[in-house]
């Protein structure tokens, strides 16, 4: 009898489409789930019975109170080689396989530039006047050359982000708790004296950090009013990072002059959440990593990730 894998979340209904399942077909049977779970009910109700589980990111919590509920679970493939939202320990104490995946870079940089130059020259209201009968021209684009771009976090993301605000020819800063001048030189980019000095000085504010205590509301209200009134803030790194209530309220009140966010604190958005309405926003649904290129690296690893622990042998085991 093969074994049973849930792939969760598959928006898109493309996990058996980017990558081969044939190396696997003739023991295991996959299952793709192309809605959200809401509830751990509802999850420990669909999961029932499947000895596998492929997620995405950190999209799904696992937390010991749900693995303890998964009696037949014996691996479990999260893509990327983090995530913050498994209990390593439960897996571990219910023997439970936990593995991992690569993840590229590229993509959340290529997004970060598409949200922050979408904010700077008003491309989606010019796009659906121009479509829907508007008026010509109604916005006054914000330019980028010779602007200063301060991004919070330096690492492989941060880092890609600034060779390309260079490029464009901007002046580019950085902070974080642990940056230091060295790392930052070897960059290119300055090293701001401070979190609150790099807020008050930059055109355009771009996070790039891990989400950890340290960083956990790392932007609120008071940031935020450190900020220009003709400045933007763009987060594609994770939610909690900036207090969305505070973001919203600045929005709202005009006090800064727009915002891209494609991490939210609750996902997939319901209909009415305030962010669906917030004026000067800029919106996707967690798009950051989701490319064709990455899905076929997540879900083709993944492939090989069941492979190998079907042989014995498992590989890129997280926690």
């Amino acid at each position: 009898m093969k074994l049973r894998c849930a792939v969760l979340d598959d928006f898109q209904s493309v996990a058996t489409e980017v990558a081969d399942w044939g190396p696997v077909a003739g023991e295991v049977e996959v299952v793709c789930f192309s809605r959200h779970f809401e509830s751990e009910d509802a999850l420990a109700e669909a999961l029932a019975g499947f000895e596998i589980v492929v997620t995405l990111r950190e999209r799904v919590p696992f937390p010991g109170s749900l693995i303890a509920r998964l009696p037949a679970l014996r691996l479990l493939v999260a893509s990327g080689m983090r995530n913050a939202a498994i209990d390593f320990e439960a897996a571990a104490r219910h023997g439970v396989t936990v593995c991992g995946t690569a993840s590229a870079s590229t993509p959340p940089v290529e997004l970060t530039w598409a949200l922050l130059l979408g904010l700077a020259r008003g491309i989606v209201p010019e796009s659906a006047a121009l479509r829907g009968g508007g008026p010509w021209q109604s916005t006054l684009g914000a330019d980028l050359h010779g602007r200063r771009l301060g991004l919070l976090g330096l690492g492989k993301i941060g880092e890609r982000v600034a060779r390309v605000g260079l490029a464009f020819g901007m002046e580019v800063v950085a902070w974080s708790q642990n940056l230091t001048e060295e790392r930052a030189d070897a960059v290119g980019v300055g090293l701001a004296a401070s979190k609150e000095e790099l807020l008050r000085t930059s055109d355009f504010v771009s996070v790039h950090l891990a989400l950890g205590e340290r960083t956990r509301g790392l932007i609120g209200a008071p940031e935020l009013a450190l900020m220009r009134p003709t400045g933007y803030l763009v987060n594609t790194s994770r939610s909690a990072i900036v207090d969305q209530d505070a973001l919203l309220a600045a929005l709202r009140e005009g006090t800064i002059a727009g915002a891209g966010l494609d991490v939210f604190d609750i996902e997939p958005l319901p209909a009415d959440h305030p962010v669906r309405t917030a004026p000067r926003l800029l919106a996707t649904p967690h798009l950051g990593y989701v490319s064709r290129e990455n899905y076929a690296t997540y879900y083709g690893q993944a492939v090989e990730d069941i492979r190998a622990f079907l042989d014995g042998r498992p590989v890129r085991v997280l926690g």
